[in-house]
């Protein structure tokens, strides 16, 4: 195949394969349906294989596509952050977008007063914050700057160890009270526990430190930190939460602190091309500076 695959064409491949079909692309990416039609097509021509199959319930992938795909999504990131990299102000100038992404729990409780105070301080700064507890990937430029609880593993990166989170096990007074304070691990398996819906290899250590309890043991369950914190401030149990967090609300309360607490460590980093990104910088910075204070 001597021609070069135009973006635009695997900008629309991804749409479809997102979208499920021709007219939901269009919407999706601003674009007309004929003109969603002639990109696929001319991609398969290049290509010389189909793409899609149609069925009842839309388009279907072929494997071409689907192999196609993770490579037009890391042309995807990297597209978005060159459009970041070229939104930035005069060199020194913390203006621009930086793209973070953070863990739901940390950028929901932690992260968005530290935006607030960002912008405050650089209004030409423009902050986009990804909530997820899937690693987003910092080579492939998915994001600019990740707060993660694992060791970044990529060496061209630049990490830096903030401290570590502290976990534990707490619920709402008004559950305790109707259902009594655990005095053991064994008696917590009398109670409502809120978890986890998906096992991962972190859940099951937790679990054994929990004295083998599993899936089959949480009454609420979900896989949304957020939601499970949701529950067991409204008093439907017994959950998990940062201690940090803890703290600062006086309706939730700490139970069995000499028998379970779990330390997370936590880590900044951003792709060591940006380390002279004055926007980069601003926003890392300050990341460092309020993880410190959330971790001690």
């Amino acid at each position: 195949m001597a021609s070069t695959i135009p973006w635009e064409w695997l900008h629309t491949l991804l749409g479809v394969l997102r979208e499920g079909s021709l007219s939901g692309a269009a919407r999706a990416l601003g674009l007309t349906q004929p003109t969603v039609g002639r990109h696929i097509a001319a991609l398969e021509a290049l290509l010389a294989q189909p793409l899609f199959t149609r069925s009842p319930a839309g388009l279907l992938p072929t494997e071409a596509a689907l192999a196609l795909r993770g490579h037009a999504e890391q042309m995807e990131a990297a597209a978005a952050a060159l459009q970041r990299a070229a939104s930035g102000g005069a060199r020194g100038e913390v203006s621009g977008t930086v793209r973070v992404t953070a863990s739901e729990v940390i950028g929901v409780e932690v992260l968005a007063p530290v935006f607030a105070g960002l912008r405050e301080r650089h209004p030409g700064l423009v902050l986009e914050l990804v909530l997820s507890n899937q690693l987003q990937d910092l080579l492939h430029r998915e994001a600019d700057i990740a707060v993660r609880m694992t060791p970044p593993e990529q060496g061209q990166l630049v990490a830096r160890r903030v401290g570590a989170v502290a976990l534990g096990l707490h619920a709402h007074p008004d559950y305790l009270d109707r259902h009594g304070r655990p005095a053991s691990m064994a008696e917590l398996r009398r109670h409502t526990l809120i978890g986890f819906d998906t096992e991962t290899p972190f859940i099951r250590t937790v679990g054994k430190r929990l004295g083998g309890l599993g899936r089959e043991h949480f009454a609420l369950r979900s896989d949304s930190d957020l939601a499970a914190l949701a529950l067991v401030r409204a008093g439907a149990g017994i959950g998990f939460c940062q201690v940090a967090l803890a703290r600062r609300e006086p309706q939730l309360e700490r139970v069995l602190a000499q028998d379970f607490a779990w330390q997370m460590d936590t880590w900044i980093a951003m792709h060591e091309d940006l380390r002279h990104s004055a926007p980069c910088r601003a926003v890392f910075d300050a990341l460092v500076d309020a993880l410190t204070r959330h971790t001690t």
